[in-house]
């Protein structure tokens, strides 16, 4: 499979809020890293915080922007918007880095500032 339709792959298991199909493209012990939360290791560690997080969403959409692609690692530029539970949207940007292992993500870390989709008293 080409890369842009890899990546495009990943993102749309995301924005589906299919975390069973998210985690199909983790290596077995991948790490995982999501804005400032503490670090998931293993698939089922993983798929448990990507649903904790889902559920506090009501949806999600990722627009790329650029990839850059070494021989280990893919990094992508975009922004995401997300859907609050009150209907309300917001667009952050972001970067995510993925160390690649034989065709799967070994480490997937996601800067994100995610401040503006949890305001003071909302």
């Amino acid at each position: 499979m080409d890369q842009a339709a890899w990546i495009s792959d990943v993102f749309g298991s995301i924005d589906a809020m299919d975390s069973d199909r998210f985690v199909s493209f983790l290596a077995d012990d991948a790490t995982f890293r999501f804005g400032n939360a503490p670090e998931a290791t293993g698939k089922r560690a993983i798929r448990e915080a990507v649903d904790g997080f889902f559920s506090s969403i009501k949806g999600l959409r990722h627009h790329i922007l650029k990839t850059w692609e070494h021989p280990d690692t893919v990094i992508c530029q975009g922004e995401v918007t997300y859907t609050r539970l009150d209907g309300g949207e917001v667009t952050i940007p972001f970067v995510n880095i993925y160390g690649m292992r034989d065709g799967r993500i070994r480490e997937y870390l996601v800067y994100i500032d995610l401040s503006p989709l949890y305001p003071p008293g909302r």
